[in-house]
């Protein structure tokens, strides 16, 4: 599942990020969501949320 629907989203679920800085490259950080940080409920780029480990990127896939 895509990241761009907030209501996909919640706390505690493992997702793939990419970071600010990883933009370019398309790294993809894995992570458990701490909060969501996107307030409308849609983003074409990905929901930002930031993960338990304190790292901010927008979502680009959400795991089982």
């Amino acid at each position: 599942m895509n990241g761009t629907n907030r209501v996909n989203i919640k706390p505690g679920i493992r997702v793939l990020i990419v970071l600010k800085k990883d933009q370019r490259s398309g790294k993809l950080t894995e992570g458990v969501v701490k909060d969501i940080l996107t307030k409308s409920s849609t983003h074409p780029h990905g929901i930002k949320v930031r993960l338990e480990s304190g790292e901010i990127g927008r979502v680009k896939e959400i795991l089982n």
